[in-house]
């Protein structure tokens, strides 16, 4: 991985939606046995974040015109393929561990499996409203 050439951006992408696919599933149908949170936050997000470590110290700061100051600048990075699979892989290792912190909490608080999964469900697709209906479910089980 040389260049930006050299790295598969299209199987990298399968790769880590797929990964963490099998994470949603698992946190939303699966039983809620000990192995689960450590498969799905140990090893899927974990890898997920070992894969944007990877992709952002190789791509993120490479891009010319790039930077974090304006709105400007930061599109510019996204037009490179790498980082936005690295943006990609940010979203997907985050939306999960606050998917499984939801159900790891919710679980534990004994909010039922069938109100977990819609707002699971949310998180999946809109993470911070997942997460804003996820603390709403919480408050009012409390």
């Amino acid at each position: 991985m040389t260049a930006a050439s050299d790295l598969p951006v299209e199987a990298v992408f399968s790769a880590v939606s797929t990964a963490a696919l099998l994470g949603w599933l698992l946190l939303i149908l699966g039983p809620r046995r000990a192995w689960v949170p450590w498969a799905v936050g140990g090893g899927i997000v974990g890898s997920l974040c070992l894969v944007y470590a990877v992709l952002a110290l190789a791509f993120l700061f490479t891009v010319p015109g790039g930077g974090l100051g304006t709105l400007a600048q930061v599109m510019r990075r996204f037009t490179v393929p790498e980082v936005a699979l690295a943006g990609w892989v940010h979203y997907l290792a985050f939306d999960l561990a606050v998917g499984l912190w939801i159900a790891k909490r919710a679980d534990a608080e004994g909010v039922a499996r069938w109100l977990q999964a819609p707002v699971l469900g949310v998180t999946f697709m809109f993470g911070p409203l997942g997460l804003l209906m996820g603390a709403a479910v919480l408050a009012v089980q409390r």
